[in-house]
């Protein structure tokens, strides 16, 4: 169902085309947002897909604080699952961002496959003052090793274009970080489908997506996003040990043709340099 807050354009090239445009908010996320972005994407999976923002200054500002407490922890439950599903979708996605990312916006920014950016970009691996949530852990040692992860995640602090470009979170910086995602999503469209999809599932198996829903699990316990959905201590105990559980299961099950989980170790998503 379309959505006022995500524009979905057909480019003449063959590749699609996600806007995000929520300007007066930042493009903060609300849950029917997050949901017509996924959904915008399961429509279309076979399809290379250009994610972006109707305003050049911005890319997304996470989850909209203004909304209640229960609708944020919602927002970021829908989130992961449109991280999973980037991640996991047989077609590309680029990421194009002309300003800052932060916290749940800097995760859909290194969910997408390649990530072109302008010069004042920046990134931040953030969730809101006192939450102590982990935000980007699951993703940030697959792209610039576990030192550097580490640090971004537990400082929270910035990333600019250019330090994210050495560090190999970055694919290339252009002035027009919008034209050039355009011009790559062109030419893989122009390469078909069979060769992509295959190197994507690849690089997707192992222990990647399991750490995604390892951090999903602990965001709901840290969330309780209503008092009487609190957990008690022992409860908590019991919910982290079947999660971990179900998750250790997941790792283990051998890719079957057209899945998307692969054999437990068998190496993390590839950096891009």
């Amino acid at each position: 169902m379309p959505h006022p807050h995500v524009v979905v354009e057909r480019s003449h090239a063959g590749f699609l085309l996600l806007l995000l445009s929520r300007p007066e908010r930042r493009n903060a996320f609300d849950p029917e947002m997050v949901g017509a972005l996924t959904e915008a994407m399961k429509a279309e999976d076979d399809a290379v897909v250009v994610l972006g923002s109707t305003d050049p200054q911005v890319f997304c500002a996470g989850a909209d604080l203004t909304i209640p407490v229960a609708q944020r922890a919602v927002v970021s439950d829908l989130l992961y699952e449109c991280l999973e599903h980037i991640i996991t979708r047989p077609g590309p996605v680029i990421a194009a961002l002309g300003g800052a990312a932060v916290g749940g916006g800097a995760q859909l920014a290194t969910a997408a496959d390649m990530r072109i950016v302008g010069p004042e970009a920046r990134l931040r691996w953030i969730g809101p003052p006192g939450a102590g949530l982990a935000v980007g852990a699951w993703i940030l040692p697959d792209l610039v090793g576990r030192g550097a992860a580490l640090e971004l995640t537990m400082t929270g602090r910035w990333v600019g274009a250019a330090e994210g470009l050495a560090l190999g979170l970055v694919n290339r910086i252009d002035n027009d970080p919008d034209r050039a995602a355009g011009d790559l999503a062109g030419t893989l469209a122009g390469l078909g489908s069979r060769a992509p999809q295959k190197i994507k599932r690849i690089m997707s198996a192992g222990g990647l997506v399991d750490r995604l829903r390892a951090e999903r699990i602990e965001q709901l316990l840290v969330a309780e996003p209503a008092p009487e959905l609190a957990l008690q201590p022992a409860d908590r105990d019991q919910v982290l040990r079947g999660a971990r559980i179900l998750v250790r299961r997941a790792g283990q099950r051998r890719e079957q043709p057209g899945g998307q989980v692969g054999e437990p170790g068998r190496g993390g998503r590839g950096q891009v340099r």
